[in-house]
């Protein structure tokens, strides 16, 4: 593997004079479900990762770095500079993981500067128009849809069952498109080639991984590094260690084959920067999305992903940028994800959204080594299907403290846990019963946030798919974005519905796919508000039925398809829709 050499002494010919300080290039590098201990840097002897322990090294890195518990959630944030509830994310499927069309991101923060833009992995904000990246401001996309390729919503990849990751079909610029190879190689591949493509122009790059993501499929030769390790052995016995079943050992030796390909892809990401003499004027930023799905090393800290504990919502961060800031060094203060757009605004000279409450801070201050007191700070940190639940794994914490809530709504203050993160970073010591003010205050806090962001206009109101435009036509309805009953995901017999705005009255096509045949003798059922369509099926059982020249007039609302067959109804497993006039 290629390293290049520390930027720091760099010869003065390999700047690249096209760009200037004021315009730099952005590598925004995040990666799925990877936790705070799968590097080799945050004490992990096991886990190979000698590229991102170099970038470590060499960068500036937020040692109290916040995201949220889960990813849809992180990535809005990370993209809006705003707490997700704002954005109307609110979950990772059920409906909920499509982002408001009104959100101004990362990317289109950027175009208005005169950026390229690109994005390269998972998306998991809207797999629909006008909700897709090639929508909210990047110029090159390719994603895989929903929250994990394998899974449901990704019907293109889903079918693939154990090789998903091998050969998929991935969507680029929002249409289909059959690659070869590994998923992660083949989303460093399609970066490197946007960089190249745009060496000589400020460019805005989003590298987002899906790895090491469940389902956990991982080239053999990765595999085979790690076929023999004991994932417990080798710690100091000082931190926390979670108890590790053999089915998490070897869950983790998958992990960390999938962390070794993902760091071999950066080395040669990062040697391409090296070869176009374009490194010191490129902003480096890698962070992962939330804790470790599996039980496995995390540095001592509670909970893993989906956990408002520090195992939950603390990850790596490490920022390169040897054309301002060329020592690495630490900071402690506490930031988040929100803040990458409000700093990227300041480092790129791009203009920060003005109609809108960005809850993020510019780190401007900290990286130039300037003393600011965040102290009063406060972040809020929930999660639960569907919505928030009041008081129930919410959390709230400001300066040294953080108030957690495991409980039920109508709860004593008693029944909330507290913790001074600094002196017990683990959160191993609940301090309620022993300070209570400062958990009343607290909680008085975590209130104001909760109410404030349940009632925001994106989450009331939230985003239809929009069909009858030439921006995405035929329109596919996948089920991570269905909602009606909880936990949608490969069911048959359950109600489902997608909200949709059909802005062209007219005739359709709707092709609609059911996970397995359905029995012949029912009807396919099509409700739109308070138009209904009624398809008989009497002769074969068949996969696919199809219903032609529907007309389907101007509206906002339910979409409702189901096949009803002895009292039983379908739901279901993607939905086509086509204009025909």
């Amino acid at each position: 593997m290629r390293f290049f050499l520390p930027f720091l002494f760099l010869p003065f010919s390999f700047i690249n004079f096209a760009q200037t300080a004021d315009r730099p290039n952005v590598l925004l590098i995040i990666t799925d479900d990877q936790g705070y201990g799968d590097l080799g840097f945050t004490g992990n002897p096991h886990v190979k990762t000698p590229v991102l322990d170099q970038l470590a090294q060499e960068s500036i890195r937020l040692t109290n770095f916040y995201v949220s518990p889960v990813c849809a959630p992180t990535r809005s944030s990370l993209m809006t500079g705003r707490y997700s509830l704002r954005t109307g994310v609110h979950d990772t499927y059920n409906g909920g993981a499509t982002m408001a069309p009104s959100e101004i991101t990362i990317a289109e923060m950027l175009k208005e500067a005169d950026y390229r833009t690109g994005i390269f992995g998972k998306w998991h904000l809207g797999d629909n128009y006008p909700s897709r990246p090639n929508d909210q401001g990047f110029d090159e996309s390719v994603i895989h849809l929903a929250g994990g390729m394998g899974q449901v919503g990704d019907f293109t990849t889903y079918f693939q069952k154990d090789s998903s990751y091998f050969d998929p079909v991935l969507w680029h610029n929002g249409k289909q498109q059959a690659y070869e190879g590994y998923c992660s190689d083949i989303f460093a591949e399609q970066a490197i080639e946007f960089i190249k493509n745009n060496q000589s122009d400020p460019f805005f790059c989003y590298l987002s991984f899906n790895a090491p993501h469940t389902p956990l499929q991982v080239p053999d030769k990765y595999y085979q590094i790690y076929k023999d390790i004991d994932p417990t052995a080798g710690f100091d016995g000082e931190r926390p260690f979670p108890d590790m079943s053999e089915k998490d050992k070897e869950d983790a030796r998958k992990v960390y084959g999938m962390v070794t390909n993902v760091d071999d892809n950066l080395g040669k990401v990062f040697s391409t920067l090296d070869e176009l003499n374009i490194v010191d004027n490129t902003i480096v930023i890698f962070m992962t999305d939330n804790g470790p799905q599996q039980r496995r090393y995390v540095a001592g800290m509670r909970g893993r992903k989906g956990s408002v504990y520090r195992g939950g919502v603390r990850v790596p961060f490490f920022m390169r940028y040897p054309a301002q800031f060329s020592e690495s060094r630490e900071i402690e203060t506490t930031t988040a994800h929100m803040d990458v757009l409000p700093t990227l605004a300041d480092l790129c000279q791009a203009q920060l959204p003005t109609n809108r409450a960005i809850d993020g801070k510019s780190w401007l201050p900290l990286l130039q080594g300037n003393t600011v007191d965040w102290s009063n700070r406060p972040l809020f940190f929930y999660w639960t299907r569907k919505y928030p639940e009041l008081y129930h794994n919410v959390a709230l914490q400001q300066s040294d403290y953080k108030l957690v809530g495991q409980t039920s709504y109508d709860a004593e203050l008693s029944d909330f846990e507290l913790f001074n993160v600094n002196k017990d970073p683990y959160e191993q010591q609940n301090l309620v019963d022993k300070q209570p003010e400062v958990a009343k205050k607290l909680k008085q806090q975590l209130d104001q946030h909760f109410y404030e962001l349940i009632q925001s206009s994106n989450l009331v109101n939230p985003p239809a798919v929009v069909i009858g435009t030439d921006a995405e036509d035929p329109t596919f309805l996948n089920r991570n974005d269905a909602s009606g009953e909880r936990g949608i995901w490969a069911q048959e017999e359950i109600f489902g519905k997608w909200l949709v705005e059909i802005t062209q009255e007219g005739y359709y096509d709707l092709s609609f796919r059911f996970l397995n045949p359905v029995e012949p003798g029912g009807q396919m059922m099509l409700e739109t508000e308070t138009l209904v369509h009624r398809l008989d099926n009497p002769d074969s059982a068949e996969e696919t039925l199809m219903m032609e020249n529907v007309y389907l007039p101007q509206m906002k609302g339910d979409l409702i398809p189901f096949y009803e067959i002895n009292r039983e109804r379908v739901f279901p497993f993607w939905v086509e829709i086509k204009q025909t006039q």
